[in-house]
C-alpha cells in the first residue's frame, strides 16, 4: 500500500493573528488610551454636527467613595443606548455630572472631625465648605477614572457639576423663579428630621426598615363631657408606638362613626385562660382598677395587651356603647398634669377622619410637632406646635417633664422600663406596655439612624397653589392642551407631565403618578453647610420674602463670580440696594435641598449646553429615583416651565447577588466591579448587563458571570471565524447577490431579519432582546449552520469559484454588520476586531454608523423545513457516532421522509455522504472512499486517499 499524500498545503485555511484568549484587563486599557489620543468623543460630535440629536441626561450620582456594582450596571446601560443611538447615525453626546452638595459628602467631612474630636459649629462655614469642595474634587476624580475604564464614552473633560459656580448660580435662579412666580413659602410643618445627621430629609433620602419598637397604652382621664356628662371619670385609651411623643401630646382624636365602649377595667389575681374565664368569675376576686374608653372591635385586643403587661388575666366589662360623635366637646387631662404649665392645659379631643379601628384603641394621641394628621387637626382647631424637641432629638432643657433628656430615638429611654414609662406608670396612666411591636419604620439612608417626624420652620414649594409658571410652547399642541386642563397647580402640571412621558417600562407611569398624587408639599430647606443656600430676604416684620428682580439679579451676579460661597460672605446692604434696609431684612441661611440641585441639573446640562427649551430625550436610573431624580426633575420643571424636562423615562432594577439577595458589607455579598474589570475586562461586566432583564432587580455572582464569559467566547470565536475567513479578500472577489447560491441569499435574508429586529430593540431600549438575537443569529445561524456547511467550500473549493467567492462575500457582509451590531455592547471587543482586519491610527469602529444591507437576498427554497430536517438527521447520527460506527457526519449515507431540496444540495448541507429518500430518517455507515484532501466519501474516489474531480482539479 502506498502512503497517502499530505494535501495540507493546499487547503485553504483561515488565517488570523486574532487571539482566541482575550486578555481583556490587559488589553483594554491601552484600547482606552487610543481613544484619548485620537479624541474620539470629539471626533464622533464633530461627524455627527447637524444631525438628529439624541440626548440621554446623566443623573448624578453622589461623588463620595469608589462605584458600586449599581453605578456600573447604570453607566454601562446608558452607555449601550448612547453607542447605538449615534450608531443609528444620530448626534448622541453624553455629558456625565456629579452631585457635589448635601449631605453625603458634609457627613464624610464631619466623620473626619468628630475622629478628630473637632465641633464643625465651630469652624467658618466657608471654610469647612472648602474642605467638602476638596471632599468632592477627589472623588470625582477617582469615579471618573472607573467610569471611563467602562468604556463609558462622554464628554469626561468637561462634565457637570452641581458644585461648578455656573451650575449653582443656575440652581439659585431656578428657586428665584419658584420665588418670583409666590410658589415659596415658609412654614412650621412636621417633616422627616434625622436627629442624627441633625437636619430634615425628603422622602427621597429615607429608607424603609422593620424595628421593634415599645408599644403602650396610655390612659387620659375625661374631666369635661357636655354630649355625655357620664363618661366623666373614664378615662380615653390610647396606643402608640413612638412613647417619647407623649410629653409633647396636645389633644385626642376620635371617630365619629365609631362605636365605643365604656368599659370597667376588672382584674384577676392569677391569669385565666380564655376558656374558663366564664366559669370562675365568683371563686376569683377580681379587682376593679377604673372605667376606659375604646372602640369595641378593639376590646379584646386591648384585654390582651393589659393582660400580658400586668401579668394577670384583666377584663373589660362594658358599661354601655355610644357613638364617637358623644365626644365631641369632651376634654381629658394630660397624665402628666400635676407638672403644671404645659401639661395643666386641657386636652380637647377632636373628631378626625383618619382615625380606624385597624389596630389599637379606637382613639389617637395628637402631638401636632409629630405627625402630619395630628399638625392639620389641631392647627384646624387653633393648636399650635411647641418645639419640644430640639434637632438632636433631645427634649428642650426647659420642658417640664424629661427636660434635656433623650435622645428620642434610643430603645433605653423610650422602652418599657424607661423614664417615659416609668413616670406613667407611677401617675398611674400606664394600662400595657411591651417592647415586643414589630413594624416598618423609616431611616436615613445615609446614617441609617432612625428618623422622627418633627415640626421645624421649613421652605416648601406647595403642590397645589395655583401655578405661576409659564407653560412651554415649544410643546406640542396635544401635550399643551392636557398641561392647561390640570394646569392651575404644581401637581395638576406634573400629573399631566407624566401622561405626556414615555415611560419604559410601562408600569413605572403608574407608580411615578402614584407618588406625584399622594405627595406633600416639597420640602426644600435643609439645615445644613453645604450646598446651594435658599437666597431669599425675610421682611422681619411682614414674614414675607422680597420678590424683586433687580435684587436677585445682583445675587445671581454675586453666585457666577464666587460660587455660592458669596451668600455666606457677601455685603447683603450691597445686594439689597438702596431701595431696602437690610435692618428690617433676615438673611435666610438653610440649604437647598440636594434634591432641587439634582433637579435643576436639566437647566444647567440640557439648555445651557444645548439651548433654553431644549429638553432631555431620555432619563435613564434605578427605580428608587421615581421619589428621587425623577421626580425632583419633574417637580422643578414643572413649577418652572410648565412641563417634564424629559421626554422618555427608562427605570432599572437593581442588582443583587448571585442569591437574589440585596448587596450587604455585613453580609459579604458585595460582587465588586472593579475586581470584574481587574480580572475579566469591562466588556464581560457590559456583555452582563446586556443580557439581564433589567428592567426588573438582576443578579451577578460567579455562575452569573462565567455563563457570561461562555457567551462572549461564543462571539469572540465567530469574530475570529471571519477575520481568518476573509484573509485576503479583496473587492476583485466580490461576487453580486443575485449571483450566488440560495444558502447565501439565505443567510443575507436572516441577516435583514436581524437587522430590522436590532432597530426595533434599540428603539425600545431592549437590548436584552438585542443580545439575545445578536448572539442567536451568530451561535445558531452562523457558527452551527452556515459556518458548519460551508466551511468545505473555504477550505477546499478554487479560490476562483463562484461559490467560495459568495461565501466570502457574505462574510465580508456580515462582518460588517456585526462588528457594527456588537459595537454598543462590546466596545473594547468591537474595537479590537475591527482593528485587527483594518488597523489605522486615527479610526474607530465606533465612528461607523449602522450597516446598509444589500437588497435582493430572496430564496425559493422552504429554509426552515431544511434545518428542521438537517435536525433530525444531526440527531440521528449521534449515537453512530458515539458508537464510533462513524467517526464524522461524512461518514453517513441517511434516507429522509421528504427532499424540500435536490439530494445533491442536501448532501452538501447536512455534511453527509449521500442524502435518498425513504420512509424514515435512517442511518447507514457509508461505504464509498474517502478523498484526500477534502475528506468527502464520494462515488469517484477509487480508494481511501485519492482526491476527488474536484479537489484533483483545484491541486492541478
Amino acid at each position: 500500500m502506498t502512503e497517502a499524500k499530505d494535501y495540507r498545503d493546499t487547503v485553504f485555511l483561515p488565517k488570523t493573528e486574532f487571539p482566541m484568549k482575550a486578555g481583556l484587563a490587559q488589553k483594554e486599557p491601552a484600547i482606552l488610551a487610543r481613544w484619548a489620543k485620537i479624541g474620539l468623543y470629539d471626533k464622533l460630535r464633530t461627524q455627527r454636527a447637524g444631525r438628529t440629536r439624541f440626548i440621554l441626561h446623566d443623573g448624578p450620582p453622589y461623588a463620595n467613595g469608589d462605584i458600586h456594582m449599581g453605578h456600573a450596571m447604570n453607566k454601562v446601560l446608558k452607555d449601550i443606548i448612547v453607542r447605538s443611538q449615534s450608531l443609528m447615525g444620530k448626534d448622541a453626546p453624553y455629558i456625565p455630572g456629579w452631585d457635589c452638595h448635601g449631605l453625603p459628602i458634609e457627613w464624610k467631612v464631619e466623620e473626619a472631625y468628630r475622629a478628630k474630636k473637632l465641633n464643625k459649629d465651630e469652624v467658618d462655614p466657608v471654610a469647612f465648605r472648602a474642605e467638602c469642595r476638596a471632599y468632592a474634587e477627589k472623588w470625582v476624580g477617582v469615579q471618573r477614572e472607573q467610569f471611563e475604564r467602562l468604556a463609558v464614552m462622554g464628554d469626561w473633560t468637561n462634565p457637570y457639576l452641581t458644585m461648578n459656580f455656573e451650575s449653582e448660580a443656575i440652581i439659585a435662579g431656578e428657586l428665584l423663579k419658584f420665588a418670583e412666580s409666590g410658589q415659596l413659602y415658609r412654614g412650621a410643618k412636621p417633616v422627616m428630621w434625622s436627629p442624627v445627621e441633625k437636619t430634615a430629609l425628603a422622602e427621597a433620602e429615607v429608607e424603609y426598615e422593620d424595628i421593634t419598637s415599645t408599644q403602650i397604652d396610655v390612659a387620659f382621664e375625661i374631666v369635661e363631657a357636655p354630649n355625655a356628662p357620664e363618661l366623666v371619670g373614664a378615662h380615653a385609651v390610647i396606643w402608640t408606638t413612638t412613647p417619647w411623643t407623649i410629653p409633647v401630646n396636645q389633644a385626642l382624636a376620635y371617630g365619629p362613626e365609631i362605636e365605643y365602649l365604656d368599659c370597667q377595667l376588672l382584674v384577676a389575681d392569677r391569669l385565666i385562660s380564655d376558656s374558663e374565664r366564664e366559669a370562675v368569675w365568683g371563686s376569683v376576686p377580681w379587682a376593679e382598677r377604673g372605667r376606659y374608653i375604646v372602640a369595641a372591635n378593639l376590646r379584646e385586643t386591648l384585654e390582651k395587651r393589659i393582660s400580658k403587661s400586668l401579668g394577670v388575666t384583666a377584663f373589660l366589662r362594658s358599661d354601655g356603647d355610644f357613638d364617637g360623635s358623644s365626644l365631641a366637646g369632651a376634654v381629658a387631662q394630660h397624665p402628666m398634669h400635676k407638672l403644671g404649665g404645659f401639661f395643666a392645659k386641657p386636652r380637647p379631643l377632636l373628631a378626625g377622619d383618619f382615625v380606624t379601628t385597624d389596630a389599637g384603641t379606637g382613639l389617637v394621641h395628637m402631638a401636632p410637632d409629630h405627625g402630619e394628621d395630628d399638625f392639620l387637626l389641631c392647627k384646624a382647631n387653633g393648636i399650635d406646635p411647641v418645639f419640644a424637641v430640639d434637632a438632636a432629638g433631645m427634649y428642650r432643657p426647659d420642658w417640664l417633664w424629661l427636660g434635656g433628656q433623650g435622645s428620642v430615638i434610643n430603645k433605653k429611654f423610650t422602652a418599657s422600663d424607661g423614664p417615659i414609662c416609668t413616670d406613667l406608670r407611677e401617675a398611674g396612666a400606664l394600662l400595657a406596655a411591651s417592647d415586643d411591636f414589630t413594624h416598618s419604620y423609616p431611616h436615613s439612608w445615609r446614617s441609617k439612624a432612625k428618623v422622627i417626624f418633627r415640626c421645624t420652620p421649613q421652605w416648601f414649594i406647595p403642590m397645589d397653589r395655583p401655578n405661576g409658571a409659564t407653560h412651554d410652547t415649544s410643546w406640542d399642541d396635544e401635550s399643551r392642551e392636557a398641561s392647561a386642563s390640570n394646569g392651575a397647580t404644581l401637581r395638576g402640571i406634573a400629573l399631566d407631565a407624566i401622561e405626556n412621558t414615555r415611560w419604559v417600562p410601562e408600569k413605572a407611569q403608574n407608580r411615578i403618578r402614584a407618588m406625584v398624587e399622594g405627595r406633600p408639599d416639597w420640602v426644600i430647606s435643609r439645615q445644613r453647610a453645604w450646598g446651594v443656600p435658599i437666597a431669599l430676604y425675610v421682611h422681619r416684620q411682614t414674614g414675607e420674602y422680597l420678590r424683586d428682580p433687580e435684587v436677585n439679579a445682583r445675587i445671581l451676579n454675586a453666585f457666577e463670580t464666587g460660587g455660592a460661597d458669596a451668600w455666606f460672605q457677601a455685603d447683603h446692604q450691597a445686594l439689597l440696594g438702596g431701595k431696602y434696609d437690610l435692618a428690617q431684612y433676615e438673611v435666610i441661611t438653610d440649604i437647598l435641598d440636594v434634591w432641587f440641585d439634582s433637579g435643576s441639573t436639566h437647566s444647567f446640562v440640557i439648555e445651557a449646553r444645548y439651548g433654553v427649551g431644549t429638553r432631555a430625550n431620555l432619563y435613564l436610573e434605578g427605580s428608587d429615583q421615581h421619589r428621587g431624580w425623577f421626580q425632583s426633575s419633574l417637580l422643578e420643571s414643572s413649577g418652572t416651565r410648565g412641563r417634564a424636562p424629559y421626554d422618555a423615562v427608562l427605570t432599572h432594577g437593581f442588582a443583587l447577588d448571585g442569591n437574589g439577595r440585596k448587596m450587604s458589607k455585613s453580609l459579604g455579598n458585595v460582587v465588586d466591579p472593579l475586581k470584574i474589570i481587574g480580572e475579566s475586562g469591562a466588556d464581560i461586566l457590559r456583555l452582563w448587563v446586556a443580557q439581564t432583564d433589567y428592567f426588573e432587580d438582576v443578579r451577578i455572582g460567579k455562575e452569573v458571570l462565567a455563563g457570561t464569559g461562555d457567551a462572549y467566547r461564543k462571539i469572540r470565536n465567530t469574530f475570529r471565524y471571519l477575520l481568518g475567513a476573509l484573509d485576503g479578500f479583496s473587492e476583485a472577489e466580490r461576487l453580486a447577490v443575485a449571483e450566488m447560491p440560495e444558502l447565501e441569499r439565505y443567510i443575507l435574508a436572516k441577516l435583514a431579519e436581524l437587522d430590522a429586529e436590532l432597530r426595533s430593540a434599540t428603539e425600545a431600549f431592549e437590548f436584552n432582546r438585542y443580545s439575545r438575537a445578536l448572539t442567536d443569529f451568530m451561535n445558531e445561524d452562523l457558527s452551527a449552520f452556515f459556518f458548519d456547511i460551508r466551511k468545505d467550500c473555504l477550505y477546499c473549493e478554487a479560490e476562483s469559484s463562484a461559490k467560495r467567492r459568495a461565501y466570502r462575500t457574505v462574510l465580508d457582509i456580515l462582518f460588517h454588520a456585526l462588528v457594527r451590531y456588537a459595537a454598543p455592547i462590546l466596545a473594547f471587543t468591537a474595537e479590537e476586531v475591527w482593528q485587527a482586519r483594518f488597523p489605522s491610527e486615527d479610526e474607530s469602529v465606533h465612528l461607523l454608523e449602522w450597516p446598509v444591507l444589500p437588497e435582493g437576498a430572496s430564496v425559493e427554497s422552504d429554509w426552515a423545513a431544511i434545518r428542521q430536517l438537517r435536525q433530525q438527521v444531526t440527531e440521528a447520527i449521534e449515537p453512530y457516532r458515539r458508537e464510533k460506527q462513524v467517526r464524522s457526519s461524512l461518514e453517513a449515507e441517511v434516507t429522509v421522509p421528504a427532499l424540500p431540496a435536490s439530494e445533491e444540495d442536501l448532501t452538501e448541507l447536512f455534511i453527509v455522504s449521500k442524502v435518498t429518500k425513504g420512509d424514515a430518517v435512517t442511518v447507514v455507515p457509508t461505504q464509498r472512499h474517502k478523498c484526500g484532501r477534502c475528506w468527502r466519501h464520494l462515488p469517484e474516489v477509487a480508494q481511501d486517499g485519492a482526491l476527488c474531480d474536484r479537489c484533483a482539479g483545484v491541486v492541478e
